[in-house]
């Protein structure tokens, strides 16, 4: 007795907890909506009266057909069916005008809501850390901007008012049939408990299978944007029946999630209809019962039927938009949890801009780990003077890479400590840090525009002459004037038109323009055959001058060329000097250069 007591209350506790967390999220939905509706309150308030006043209009047809049967017809009293005819013909001139108001001032609204919300969610995903990017697929974050937005269309334009408005007729039939006749009201309502269970099982059932819907078309989205961005990979490796395989079988898992919702749709709506059917039996058995001994009128009874028609569609049309109104909830859980995804890398309370540095770099023992992951970087020790050019060299996973994401602070190190001139990185602003660091990656992402807006693109408001000579400066001038039409020569998305090498020099043109104090080269030759290779680096030694430089690299004349060698393995510093007195010690480097050395050879 006592093992089931203590179960019995764990159990109430889990349910409560459950509950509470149920109703949070409620709340943080509704919260959400009502903030995409509060800049436009004026047109909001409209949009509430003109639907209100459209369902009394919608509510005045059967009682009006009531009346001209039962005081118009039966009496024969041609001047009060004529007055009932005007007003019904003015309840439906009513209902349209309303109608079309309501539609109006809520598509309105819900355009301008959902752009704003768009806006929104780019604007969040700009402000979040670099983490969040490399721990989640870019087409699922794109199916959240997009799918999960779109899905909430219907529900904001449409559904929200389908939903307000179904409610207010379906009570304000129960209430005027209880006005009519209570008892043959209470006989058809009867039907309600068993529509009631029908519509809590199609509820539990159809939340659970909207939400995989949600889950599988973002998994979809993400596997299409990952293996056409890959596709010069994919055809390389002749992947494509691999692929097509893979992609069939996500795409059966999104099926299947479809399908469950089919067969939830196709039980449920036929047993409304079924239940509609009853409760007109109901109407016309027991209602024929009452007016075969004088205690309803004819009149009431075409009322009732004509507002049982009232009572259960607004019924179906609930149903069909509890399809969209799950689809569009699993669509806002998912745009919320991005909403609720803080940034991990924030600038501290009173954080100051960064004044312009010299470019003197300082690990003070920096340990350093992904996330929960062990540690990658332990109790890292360099001073850096400024304008010194650094190799960071090593075998795969040395924590090269890493070195360079943290002077630009896309993490912060678990211990230990970084600074340049004096300012620890975690002391200053974010943006003023950046607007000092160029960084260019192994392969240099180039964005869809001229090759003038790439090379610009830290610098928006450079004029043609800093451009041109920006690439003149790494020696890329010469080819871009011999496109078609020189730097106003449309590149395409990730500059597919150029080769590799010339996107490199786009690329070092733009850190360039960008004038920083600290460079960062991420293997930034490793693309790029020799003869370009050559022209970068004559461009590099007039770009480095007077410039603190941090080069990832495995190019012997890149690394021969570095002020400071810092030889990495396994997240320590195992060595670190020149060329020359690294080759003297004899130590780990010398194994990498001969490692090199033949590998060139």
């Amino acid at each position: 007795m006592k093992v089931w007591q203590a179960g019995g209350h764990l159990s109430e506790e889990r349910g409560g907890k459950v509950a509470d967390w149920s109703w949070r999220r409620t709340r943080r939905r509704l919260a959400m909506l009502a903030g995409l509706a509060r800049p436009y309150r004026g047109r909001t308030a409209g949009a509430i009266v003109s639907l209100l006043a459209f369902t009394v209009a919608g509510l005045a047809p059967p009682y009006l057909a009531k009346l001209a049967v039962d005081h118009g017809i039966r009496t024969g009293d041609l001047r009060a069916l004529a007055w009932i005819v005007v007003a019904f013909v003015a309840a439906g001139v009513a209902t349209f005008v309303l109608s079309a108001l309501q539609t109006y001032l809520t598509g309105w609204v819900g355009e301008r809501a959902l752009a704003d919300l768009r806006d929104r969610l780019f604007t969040h995903l700009q402000r979040l850390s670099l983490g969040y990017f490399e721990r989640n697929r870019t087409g699922a974050i794109v199916s959240r901007i997009t799918n999960d937005v779109e899905a909430l269309d219907t529900l904001v334009t449409d559904g929200v008012t389908s939903l307000v408005q179904n409610l207010l007729l379906l009570l304000g039939t129960a209430v005027v049939l209880l006005l009519l006749d209570w008892r043959l009201a209470l006989a058809t309502l009867a039907i309600l408990p068993l529509m009631a269970l029908a519509t809590v099982w199609f509820r539990v059932r159809s939340n659970r299978a909207y939400r995989r819907v949600r889950e599988r078309i973002g998994l979809v989205t993400a596997t299409l944007a990952e293996d056409i961005s890959g596709m010069r990979v994919v055809q390389s490796f002749a992947r494509e029946p691999r692929n097509q395989g893979s992609f069939r079988g996500i795409n059966s898992l999104y099926r299947d999630a479809n399908y469950e919702t089919v067969v939830l749709n196709g039980l449920y709506f036929p047993a409304v209809d079924l239940l509609a059917s009853l409760a007109t039996a109901v109407v016309l058995g027991y209602g024929g019962y009452l007016l075969i001994h004088d205690e309803v009128t004819i009149g009431t009874l075409l009322a009732f039927t004509l507002y049982l028609s009232n009572f259960f569609d607004p019924v179906q049309q609930l149903s069909q938009l509890y399809n969209t109104f799950l689809s569009a909830i699993a669509a806002l859980d998912k745009i919320i949890e991005v909403l609720d995804e803080e940034p991990e890398i924030l600038d501290a309370p009173g954080a100051r801009p960064l004044p312009r540095v010299a470019g003197h770099v300082r690990f003070e023992g920096v340990r350093f780990g992904y996330g929960s992951l062990p540690e990658v970087l332990h109790g890292i020790d360099l001073d850096v003077p400024a304008g010194t050019s650094v190799a960071l060299v090593g075998r795969t996973g040395a924590g090269k890479s890493t070195i360079a994401k943290l002077i630009a602070r896309f993490y912060d190190p678990r211990e230990g400590r970084i600074t340049i001139d004096g300012h620890d990185v975690r002391d200053v602003q974010q943006r003023s840090l950046r607007r000092q660091l160029g960084v260019v990656p192994q392969e240099g992402f180039l964005f869809a525009g001229t090759v003038a807006e790439n090379i610009a693109f830290a610098r928006p408001d450079a004029s043609r002459a800093e451009i041109e000579q920006a690439a003149a400066a790494v020696g890329a001038d010469g080819w871009i004037r011999e496109l078609e039409r020189g730097y106003d020569t449309q590149l395409g998305e990730r500059g597919f038109r150029l080769s590799l090498g010339q996107r490199q020099l786009v690329a070092l043109a733009r850190a360039l323009l960008a004038d920083p104090r600290i460079l960062i080269l991420d293997e930034a030759t490793s693309s790029v055959d020799i003869g370009t290779e050559r022209v970068i680096e004559r461009a590099l030694r007039t770009v480095l001058a007077g410039r603190t430089a941090f080069v990832i690299a495995h190019r012997l004349s890149t690394i021969q060329g570095a002020d400071l060698i810092v030889v990495l393995a396994d997240g320590r510093i195992v060595e670190h000097g020149s060329h020359a007195e690294l080759m003297a010690h004899g130590g780990m480097y010398t194994s990498l250069y001969g490692d090199w050395a033949e590998r060139v050879a």
